[in-house]
């Protein structure tokens, strides 16, 4: 077996887009998303990653009950998974291309101020939660955290006493989360994860990733993932390069090309076989939390 550490897998449950439609595994009510959620850890999963959805819809939502019942049923199981809250919605807006160049909130969302952004969190106390540092095209739509949201937010989340995760998208956003750690803004126990092949961010390549890496402060802790087809690739070469990785419904809906995926766990399962077939060692919870808390 190899002498690296062993390598941590983190598991995007659900997410925010419409892509129930086009896999009916994924989960929206917030007992599928924990019960998918403790399904992932015993399959291999120390991290879930979590938003949340409108039970009756399917649609992305914030509502905070609905984060609420998702943690208190993983907490009130015997699973001691790390979990992960997301920061992220409530920053998509369209810009329209006649005058007057009033932005607008995409569908489904509503544009949200650093405060709401992370009052579950506060609220909740997960053991991590993310932080986007991404403005950006995004898609079709405008994907925007601007430096004085991020130390906003950040401030807000340091005082709760959560484990950040720093979404970075592209070089630049690398950049801008090392200068924040570097001022004091963000506390240096925050870990990066490097969101790969999303358009219009950096592509899912090893060059890449290894370019993004040297961008990091020193000794920086960093996971990577790839979106669609680039989901399994990227977990090899995270792994390669000395990095933890990240699968799940959120970023995938395959566990292989053209067969839809049952369930977050089958994809958290697949990680672990590539993990262990390359001679590392997949990471336990206790490792995990040892690694990204501190604890």
């Amino acid at each position: 077996m190899s002498k690296r550490p062993p390598v941590i897998i983190s598991c995007a449950l659900t997410g925010a887009g419409d892509t129930r439609s086009r896999n009916p595994a994924v989960p929206a009510t917030p007992r599928e998303i924990a019960d998918q959620a403790i399904d992932a850890a015993r399959a291999g999963a120390s991290v879930v990653h979590i938003h949340v959805r409108d039970p009756e819809t399917a649609k992305s939502s914030t509502k905070f009950a609905y984060y609420e019942e998702v943690v208190q049923r993983i907490r009130d199981s015997s699973c001691d998974v790390l979990i992960n809250l997301t920061t992220g919605p409530g920053t998509m807006l369209t810009v329209p291309t006649d005058p007057p160049f009033r932005v607008e909130p995409i569908a489904d969302a509503e544009l949200m101020t650093p405060q709401e952004r992370v009052a579950h969190v506060v609220k909740l106390k997960p053991d991590i939660c993310s932080l986007d540092v991404a403005t950006m095209n995004f898609g079709e739509a405008a994907f925007v955290n601007t430096a004085q949201h991020l130390r906003e937010m950040a401030a807000q989340i340091a005082q709760a006493g959560v484990t950040m995760e720093l979404e970075v998208f592209d070089f630049g956003h690398a950049r801008l989360a090392s200068h924040l750690i570097g001022i004091g803004a963000i506390p240096s126990s925050a870990y990066f994860q490097l969101c790969l092949s999303i358009p219009w961010g950096a592509p899912a390549t090893p060059t890449v990733v290894a370019e993004m890496q040297r961008l990091l402060p020193a000794g920086a802790k960093w996971s990577a993932f790839g979106i669609g087809p680039e989901q399994f690739p990227m977990v090899a070469t995270a792994a390669i390069l000395g990095g933890h990785v990240r699968v799940g419904l959120e970023d995938n809906l395959y566990v292989s090309p053209g067969k839809l995926a049952r369930d977050n766990a089958e994809l958290v399962a697949k990680a672990a076989r590539i993990i262990e077939d390359l001679g590392y060692e997949v990471a336990t919870t206790d490792h995990a939390r040892n690694t990204l808390l501190g604890a």
